[in-house]
């Protein structure tokens, strides 16, 4: 057992997704497509004697954290810091969650293989019903298109070959777990929909315009954020939302062009990784 361990696990906006529950958690999960941020979340997890969850130094419930712990058989003082905003569509959550699991597993000594660990994240978000296809991209890094619902002995990923700069500008927050409750019919229908375009033209271009009519046929886009990517558009450029949060993201300098003051990072290259020592 070691004092600590810290992992970045890298931010991830999803751009479209088609919803598949399943009894089984581990086979749950999504079909989509998403792009993962070099804006992320740092998890630094250490013993102690009771369980404490903190997000940028403010206690939080985190079910999903706790899930990963339990299954890890760990009690940890578990400290999160990130430069994005929870329930905004970035995926914080199954950061934390995949995260955790990681330094968890180092700190503890627990021998589990990365594919056990991505396991025990994508089954704690999937329970908790704040995500169904986060983790698995986290864990791949890049621009990840879930071909195959579930964890990795379940699921099969690709991706679009492409790492571009990204902007983005979050207006609020919209319920992952209000949405996967409820009918979901519409919303699976437009995300296999886009996803099949997106796999016979696997490109950034495509990606953004398949996001941007996904989000406009599940009946999920708000009036600010189709207001933003109408000027987005407007200025020469492309965006959408970001799923599921009132987030809008936009490549290259968009948003900037647009007029807003946006974040900006790029396309992590990466997965999820332990920090060295």
């Amino acid at each position: 057992m070691s004092d600590d361990a810290t992992a970045f696990v890298p931010g991830h906006v999803t751009g479209f997704f088609s919803a598949h529950p399943a009894a089984d958690p581990a086979v749950a999960g999504s079909r989509g497509a998403g792009l993962t941020l070099s804006h992320g979340v740092t998890v630094t997890v250490e013993p102690a004697q009771e369980t404490t969850v903190t997000l940028d130094g403010e206690a939080v419930e985190m079910p999903p954290v706790a899930d990963v712990l339990a299954a890890l058989g760990a009690t940890a003082a578990v400290d999160a810091e990130s430069d994005l905003p929870l329930g905004a569509g970035f995926g914080v959550s199954g950061a934390m969650a995949l995260g955790t699991a990681l330094a968890a597993n180092a700190v503890f000594s627990r021998g589990r293989s990365e594919n056990e660990l991505v396991t025990l994240a994508h089954v704690a978000e999937v329970r908790a019903g704040t995500g169904l296809g986060d983790v698995v991209a986290q864990a791949r890094g890049g621009m990840p298109i879930r071909v195959e619902p579930g964890a990795p002995a379940h699921g099969r990923m690709d991706g679009v070959p492409a790492r571009p700069e990204i902007e983005y500008v979050a207006f609020g927050g919209l319920s992952t777990a209000d949405v996967l409750s409820g009918d979901t019919t519409a919303l699976t229908a437009a995300g296999e929909a886009a996803l099949e375009e997106l796999r016979a033209e696997p490109t950034l271009d495509r990606f953004v315009a398949e996001s941007r009519r996904f989000a406009r046929d599940a009946g999920l886009l708000t009036d600010r954020v189709e207001a933003a990517i109408d000027d987005v558009r407007a200025a020469g450029g492309d965006g959408a939302m970001a799923m599921l949060g009132e987030t809008v993201f936009a490549v290259g300098t968009g948003l900037s062009d647009a007029g807003y003051d946006p974040e900006r990072c790029r396309v992590h290259p990466a997965g999820a990784t332990l920090r060295s020592e």
